[in-house]
């Protein structure tokens, strides 16, 4: 299943006891905790949900895909600032240091640049689900593997308030069995 595909797939629901039970069976199929989650703007209503695999607050932001723009942005500017400096003779009289330092400046400063931007956004992938949320329902997304697409379906076939609200990019397969591992591993050691 590493190298397998895996599509995302996304569920509207009124009931988080729902959810729960739905998590259950799929657990049963052999789908893992990590492939799936819910989205909801009622966090303290899921965290009495003990069993529910919540979005994390940090993903519920941008701040992950704005952080890595910011650094991108400062790794083209600090060497430019170093070249343009390069270009004078300041750094015959002053010496290199204090340039090489403003460098490491510009990276920092755009990347924290970079993350407070993203603080202050919602993530892209959960955008258009944002009238959803603000009516109290809850987003529930699958990350599945071809090989257990009817799975799924077969589990969904008796939840029939769930209602599907499109599909989406995937987390990578390897990045769900490299968190799967994670947490078996932590379980042996709590």
């Amino acid at each position: 299943m590493l190298n397998d595909h895996y599509s995302r797939h996304y569920y509207v629901s009124d009931s988080l006891d729902e959810l729960e039970t739905i998590e259950q069976e799929l657990e049963a199929q052999d789908i893992t905790y990590e492939q799936f989650h819910v989205l909801s703007s009622q966090d303290a209503e899921v965290s009495e949900h003990g069993h529910l695999h919540e979005v994390p607050s940090l993903f519920k932001r941008d701040i992950v895909r704005s952080t890595l723009k910011g650094a991108t942005v400062g790794i083209i500017l600090a060497p430019l600032s170093l070249f343009v400096v390069s270009l004078t003779d300041l750094t015959e009289s002053v010496g290199w240091f204090p340039f090489v330092f403003l460098a490491l400046v510009i990276l920092w400063f755009c990347t924290w640049e970079g993350g407070f931007i993203g603080i202050q956004t919602p993530n892209k992938d959960f955008v258009r689900f944002e009238s959803s949320l603000i009516k109290g329902k809850h987003i529930f997304f699958v990350d599945i593997a071809s090989a257990q697409e009817e799975k799924l379906r077969e589990v969904l076939k008796g939840h029939s308030k769930l209602a599907p609200m499109g599909d989406g990019e995937a987390t990578s397969g390897m990045v769900i069995q490299a968190q799967h591992l994670w947490h078996r591993f932590w379980r042996v050691f709590p």
